[in-house]
């Protein structure tokens, strides 16, 4: 009896603070903001900045991409911060912790800055009379915290990660066409920024290809997979946006996850071995995003003289035609299974 009068109030302090400790309220509500405030930011100004690079702007090169590359983490900060319902002082506070988790530990580190940022700042939100001062101290110092805590080791899995596909880039074609798209394409749905890593790896030639491959059949695979449940809009925002949309459907049923990874399986070898497609440090880790994967494909190609018929055939069906068509056959083969349910792939736009 004296532990169920213990536990109440603590139940109920936490009601009243709006905490929700459940991997709803972290691996669905957060997640799913981080990624709006990830595209927001980072993957919005990558579109403009290849669009500027190609059609010579140099207002959209020089003058938008670097804010947008700069306020990424302060972006992610404040989507999170919404996405868990935080009030003004503490929202606002959330974009100096966001920056910090970026700067220290990438979006996965500002994501984990954020949420615990936000968390600790509502719990101390309006409970004293100085609550302009408390409240945002109190989130920016933990915030800040975590992200200096947690930097170096998010760090030091990205190096793993990297040197993971390093190595798989020196097996037989077949093997690293497998490994590279199958990570690269899952790294990229991830909180992650697979850009980022690419471009630190200098991942390109036919590993390049490998990875753009991959990411593209993430994009385009939930794009199609998910239109039943969310149309025109969907696939757009999937399809030329970011695959990152359906992480909080993958944290509620991750047997949504197997369609998109296994074409990604398919299209990776099919690029080294019969197309021998190539691709650009940028380009590999961005899919159809914007079509920033296509512009570096093509560049790949001509550098290599390997323009012509065959890369656009190559860039046709590796990149869309495949993941479009295999990927909802695969996705209905498990909804007839029971695998894959009604609403599992509904965004929240």
């Amino acid at each position: 009896m004296g532990q169920n009068e213990n536990t109440a109030p603590k139940q109920s302090f936490l009601k009243r603070k709006n905490i929700e400790i459940s991997v709803k309220r972290y691996g669905v509500d957060a997640l799913g903001f981080m990624a709006l405030g990830l595209f927001s930011s980072l993957l919005i100004g990558t579109i403009m900045n290849t669009l500027g690079s190609k059609l010579g702007i140099p207002f959209l090169t020089d003058t938008l991409w670097p804010l947008c590359r700069d306020m990424t983490g302060a972006a992610i900060g404040v989507a999170i911060a919404h996405g868990l319902q935080a009030p003004p002082l503490v929202l606002f506070s959330s974009a100096i912790t966001g920056a910090a988790g970026n700067a220290l530990g990438g979006p996965a580190g500002a994501f984990l800055a954020a949420v615990i940022g936000a968390e600790l700042g509502k719990i101390v939100s309006k409970e004293t009379k100085v609550d302009i001062i408390v409240t945002p101290s109190v989130t920016i110092i933990t915030g800040v915290l975590v992200g200096t805590l947690v930097g170096p080791a998010i760090g030091a899995f990205m190096t793993g990660l990297g040197n993971l596909i390093m190595y798989a880039t020196g097996l037989q074609p077949f093997l690293m066409g497998i490994l590279v798209s199958v990570i690269m394409g899952m790294v990229l749905t991830l909180p992650v920024s697979s850009a980022a890593l690419c471009m630190m790896l200098g991942l390109a030639g036919l590993a390049g290809g490998a990875a753009t491959a991959g990411c593209c059949a993430q994009m385009v695979g939930f794009a199609v997979m998910s239109f039943k449940e969310n149309g025109w809009g969907g696939l757009i925002a999937q399809g030329l946006g970011t695959s990152m949309l359906q992480v909080p459907n993958i944290v509620r049923n991750w047997k949504v996850w197997i369609p998109p990874t296994l074409v990604g399986a398919i299209v990776g070898p099919l690029s080294t071995l019969v197309f021998k497609m190539e691709g650009t440090p940028m380009g590999s880790g961005m899919g159809t995003s914007g079509l920033v994967g296509q512009f570096g494909t093509i560049e790949a190609m001509e550098a290599a003289g390997k323009g012509g018929m065959q890369m656009w055939i190559g860039i046709i069906v590796l990149q869309f035609i495949i993941p479009a068509v295999l990927t909802p056959i695969i996705c209905n083969v498990m909804r007839k299974m029971g695998w894959i349910k009604e609403g599992d792939l509904k965004l929240n736009l």
